[in-house]
């Protein structure tokens, strides 16, 4: 079982970065994608950002260009780095790990971001 750790969480102003972090118990090498999602309240998940075991990374429309998801392979951890943002990206933003047909849960990071 892969457990997950975040932080970076917090409250910034509209157009301002926070960095997430989301440290794996086991190798990034094992796990066939990171993914970051985000719930806003009264919405459902959503999904937000992949990187593959082997570094291909992807975007959501909404967040392409402002966010950049990122890893170190040495410290089994992963990062999003979200610029620019928008009160629209306030959620609670959590750490996914897909490994063959399952999938292991962070405990969430809050991110509010005020207009």
């Amino acid at each position: 079982q892969v457990q997950l750790v975040e932080s970076g969480g917090g409250a910034v102003q509209a157009g301002g970065s926070l960095r997430l972090s989301c440290a794996a118990s086991e190798s990034l090498f094992s796990i066939n994608a990171m993914r970051w999602f985000r719930q806003a309240p009264g919405k459902e998940r959503e999904w937000v950002s992949s990187i593959s075991s082997v570094g291909v990374h992807v975007y959501a429309d909404d967040v392409k260009g402002r966010f950049t998801v990122s890893r170190d392979t040495a410290k089994n951890t992963v990062y999003l780095q979200m610029t620019s943002l928008k009160p629209e990206d306030t959620a609670v933003y959590y750490c996914n790990a897909l490994r063959s047909q399952n999938q292991y849960w962070g405990q969430g990071t809050q991110v509010t971001v005020a207009s």
